[in-house]
């Protein structure tokens, strides 16, 4: 099953590389705070002599945010800063991610993009321990809150595991609760947090400009046995999603030092 993306609200890098700079400064300063809802922003000589660029390249960064709803301009009343988009916005805890996981994945919705089988990529072989001809199931989700996409999802199943369910019940259930159903006693999971940026395709599914910044989560996840079950690459939008993590001081004297609270977990967990 492949649907197409949803383009609705997509913003666009302007074209040129001093552009793309003008633009990403302006923008991160309006998002973050720096220029106030209604704050008027220097003119385009000013901004121009600022960013050491020409008039033709701070239309084309202004045309950008213009675009995305951040500024509105005006003659003789200049360039205002507009109120940011409110986004709906999904957080965790790093400590206790996996349960948090599985819980939202009945307190968001989900597409599937595509779903089949193949051989998997060789980082992703290697990381489950596969020989490079296995077979193990692809599918790509996106995860959504309120209609808009936050994640983007690519998981790799071996195939025996993942021929216990169905395309149909991959785009309603969460994974884990699917794996859990098949037999699978999971065990052990092992996942890295970085960053990237968002390629043509996620971009235009998770209504990002090309290039865009976006959190990275790897997951291998194994069972009781240590073989790996689920391979796990997700994508954030990271304006709607954040990982938090509540820190103690312990120890005593030069010893003291921070470290993770790690929070009971849920008493039902669920992706």
């Amino acid at each position: 099953m492949v649907q197409g993306p949803d383009n609705k609200g997509r913003s666009s890098l302007p074209e040129g590389g001093k552009a793309r700079r003008v633009y990403l400064h302006l923008h991160e300063d309006i998002t973050r705070g720096s220029y106030a809802e209604g704050a008027v922003l220097p003119g385009e000589q000013k901004l121009s002599v600022q960013f050491d660029v020409s008039r033709v390249t701070i239309r084309r960064a202004l045309d950008a945010l213009e675009d995305e709803g951040l500024i509105r301009r005006s003659a003789g009343s200049g360039t205002t800063v507009c109120a940011a988009p409110d986004a709906p916005s999904v957080a965790a805890d790093f400590t206790t991610l996996m349960p948090q996981v599985v819980q939202m994945g009945y307190d968001t919705t989900v597409r599937l993009l595509s779903f089949g089988y193949g051989p998997p990529p060789a980082a992703v072989a290697r990381e489950m321990q596969q020989t490079s001809d296995a077979v193990m199931q692809r599918a790509v989700r996106l995860r959504l809150v309120e209609e808009q996409a936050f994640s983007h999802l690519t998981t790799y199943v071996p195939e025996d595991i993942a021929r216990n369910y169905s395309e149909a019940e991959l785009a309603t259930e969460p994974l884990f609760i699917l794996l859990e159903r098949s037999g699978v006693v999971v065990q052990t999971a092992h996942q890295s947090v970085s960053a990237t940026l968002a390629s043509p395709d996620v971009a235009a599914h998770l209504g990002l400009s090309v290039g865009a910044p976006l959190l990275s989560l790897d997951r291998v996840v194994r069972d009781a046995q240590g073989r790996g079950v689920e391979y796990l690459s997700a994508l954030y939008r990271p304006d709607m999603f954040r990982l938090e993590m509540t820190l103690g001081r312990v120890g005593a004297g030069e010893a003291r030092h921070w470290e993770p609270i790690i929070q009971p977990d849920p008493a039902q967990a669920a992706e």
